[in-house]
């Protein structure tokens, strides 16, 4: 029979698989990007779909072992039987008979040896190949599942870092806000403080003058005290009005034009 190899794997197809394997080998799950991902991934397809082809190989080779061993079991069972016959045999022709088809056993036995072991040579090859194919895509499936983990580590802390950033951004635009606002505060406290310093130096002013008039007045004693009020008078140079009759009378009698007789004549005179 043809061999295993020969037979499945081939030159291509071994080239195929051993480029496969080296190219998840080198990959660095922590630095794969999705675009390799998926290469690792049509890789890994690749690879599971040798190992089913693997598997069917090496259950055929089996099969074939098995059956060939089985076979050559049954022959060396019958040609042990024959012998035992032809031990036992004393009729001379049936022992030539006996004879004949054990030789054509054995000689079956002898043609089929290297069959069966090659059979079975080739079901450990095909055992032991799919075995090495299933540890690799084991192991690429690993591989490409920690750098599918990577990846999504990578993209959340992208996610969790553009979050931290609004946030940071929000923060800084209400640090601005915030600051205008106080601005603006500060700006209107000045104003309002113009006008209080302006409304304080009113009042000082008001306060003064009123303080300067009432100083300037004349004091309650100098109105109602008649003697200080002449005093007073006389001492700026203006007469107080007259405040009894007689001299309110005499005042009347200054303003009258000349020629005018100053004085009414009495009762009983001329």
């Amino acid at each position: 029979m043809i061999s295993f190899f020969r037979n499945l794997v081939g030159v291509k197809t071994d080239q195929a698989v051993q480029g496969a394997v080296e190219a998840l080998v080198r990959w660095d799950p922590k630095a794969a990007t999705e675009a390799e991902l998926r290469t690792m991934e049509q890789h890994l397809d690749q690879l599971g779909r040798q190992v089913a082809e693997a598997r069917q190989a090496y259950d055929r080779e089996r099969r074939e072992a098995e059956t060939i061993t089985q076979l050559s079991r049954q022959r060396m069972a019958a040609a042990e039987q024959l012998q035992q016959r032809l031990a036992g045999e004393a009729d001379q022709a049936r022992k030539a008979d006996l004879e004949r088809s054990l030789g054509t056993l054995v000689g079956m036995l002898e043609q089929m040896a290297p069959e069966v072991d090659r059979e079975a040579q080739d079901a450990e090859d095909a055992g032991q190949f799919l075995k090495m194919l299933e540890d690799t895509y084991a192991q690429a499936g690993q591989k490409l599942k920690s750098a599918r983990d990577a990846l999504n580590r990578a993209q959340r802390d992208m996610t969790r870092a553009e979050q931290q950033r609004d946030v940071a951004e929000r923060r800084a635009e209400g640090a601005r806000q915030a600051a205008g606002l106080s601005s603006a505060t500060s700006g209107l406290s000045v104003a309002l403080k113009a006008m209080q310093d302006n409304a304080a130096r009113n009042l000082a002013v008001a306060e003064a003058a009123n303080a300067k008039a009432k100083l300037l007045a004349p004091s309650k004693p100098e109105q109602d005290d008649p003697n200080i009020a002449a005093a007073m008078a006389a001492a700026s140079g203006k007469a107080l009005p007259p405040t009894n009759l007689g001299d309110r009378l005499a005042a009347l009698q200054q303003r009258l034009p000349a020629g005018l007789p100053r004085q009414l004549a009495g009762p009983g005179q001329g």
